[in-house]
């Protein structure tokens, strides 16, 4: 053997010609101790090598919104007769008085394999903490995370939907949820009695994330009220804590309601405070404007106004197959092509920006600090059955291999045999 060949390096794992989404002609990714170590025509060798094959790569999608506590509850509570979100609320509420941990960890860690499979390296779960529920939830995901530690990475918001000042002693036990191990404080401030106590809300979270040094994940006015005014008090709030970049604001469905002229004061008020903004097309567009004779209102929030602003903006699951929203496999290229159509996102660079929104945006939205492929990153990757964006979205392409920290997680591939004419 040459010299040089003995002294060439050992990987962990090689992926070859990989064709990382953003980086120009395929290349060669090497990981080691669950890390990316070099990329580029590497010359070196590993134990494992796959490859890509000139496929689409990218270092996992990101779901930065969804509800593992109440997923599948379809198969266990009434339905929505009205689909609306106030009954949707009522019927969750008579659920939680059966929640057990192994009720919660199971239907979750069902919806959690899918995620993986999808391609999904990192989430972000809101649990209900409030009088109704307690804590159950929260010691469910935790059991769930610590299951799935090695196949993907849980952020948990501890998450008041009932309200923190009409729902006494919630305020103690989102404290009590970030000292056993919720990473976000969460909070849903039109869900109160009206503007001040919404704006109380909003402050009380703020003085717990300060106290714990955490982000700050609202649900905010997801109404087609356009009085729902939420968004203007988060953003004033952003700014007296000092708090930009650390906050995010789902849904924001009454933003779509606004006034022109109201709609770009707040909008340029969420650049000020660089709050990061999901949207959740699945659920919202399910929800929203059930009570509109035409036009109806579709409750997508103005993602293109947003994107032009310099906004982060990603999209999220949100409910799935709940009382909320009947359908859903939390795969992030499903929610890609509804969101593009929700959104009028048609054009190429328009299309990028949409799978932007599930990958490098979702992370921004996380506050990951190791996302990429870049040497040092975490070693986490996807290779998809496609060679574009657009192609991938489109097809709603196989994950042909899921990787994290270097191991292969998740591997699909579909095949199709057929007889036909011509």
């Amino acid at each position: 053997m040459a010299a040089s060949e003995s002294q060439a390096p050992v990987r962990d794992l090689i992926i070859r010609n990989a064709l990382v989404w953003g980086a120009g002609a395929p290349r060669d990714l090497a990981i080691s101790a669950g890390r990316y170590v070099e990329l580029g025509q590497t010359g070196a060798t590993a134990a494992t090598e796959i490859d890509a094959a000139g496929r689409l790569c990218i270092p996992g999608f990101i779901e930065p919104h969804i509800h593992l506590d109440k997923v599948l509850l379809t198969e266990s509570v009434p339905v929505n007769r009205s689909g609306s979100l106030g009954e949707a609320i009522d019927i969750l509420g008579a659920r939680k008085a059966t929640y057990t941990v192994e009720d919660i960890a199971e239907r979750a860690s069902r919806i959690v394999t899918s995620a993986v499979t999808n391609g999904v390296t990192h989430l972000r779960t809101h649990i209900d903490v409030d009088s109704g529920c307690g804590l159950t939830p929260l010691d469910a995901l935790l059991e769930v995370r610590a299951r799935f530690a090695e196949v993907i990475d849980i952020q948990i918001v501890a998450f008041p939907q009932l309200g923190i000042v009409k729902d006494p002693g919630t305020a103690a036990l989102l404290e009590q949820a970030l000292a056993r191990g919720a990473d976000v404080i969460g909070g849903m401030p039109f869900n109160e009695a009206g503007p001040a106590q919404s704006a109380e809300h909003i402050q009380i979270v703020f003085d717990i994330a300060r106290a714990r040094d955490v982000d700050v994940d609202m649900h905010i006015d997801e109404s087609d009220d356009p009085n729902a005014r939420t968004l203007e008090m988060l953003c004033a709030a952003t700014l007296a804590n000092g708090w930009q970049g650390r906050v995010t604001a789902g849904h924001t469905c009454a933003l779509a309601a606004y006034d022109q002229g109201y709609a770009d004061h707040v909008m340029d008020l969420v650049a000020q405070a660089d709050i990061h903004m999901i949207t959740n097309p699945a659920t919202n567009l399910m929800l929203q404007g059930r009570d509109d004779d035409h036009p109806k209102r579709r409750g997508v929030t103005r993602v293109k106004e947003l994107v032009a602003r310099g906004i982060n903006v990603s999209f999220g699951q949100d409910n799935l197959r709940d009382m909320f929203y009947p359908f859903g496999r939390d795969d992030p290229l499903e929610l890609a092509l509804l969101i593009a159509h929700a959104a009028h996102m048609s054009q190429p660079d328009e299309i990028d920006t949409v799978f932007a929104m599930a990958t490098i945006n979702g992370a921004r939205v996380l506050s990951l600090p190791d996302y990429g492929t870049d040497p040092g990153c975490a070693g986490d990757l996807v290779i998809l059955d496609a060679q574009t964006a657009a192609e991938a979205i489109t097809g709603r392409c196989d994950r042909n291999y899921v990787i994290k920290s270097g191991q292969v997680v998740a591997q699909t591939e579909t095949r199709t045999t057929h007889e036909l004419p011509g």
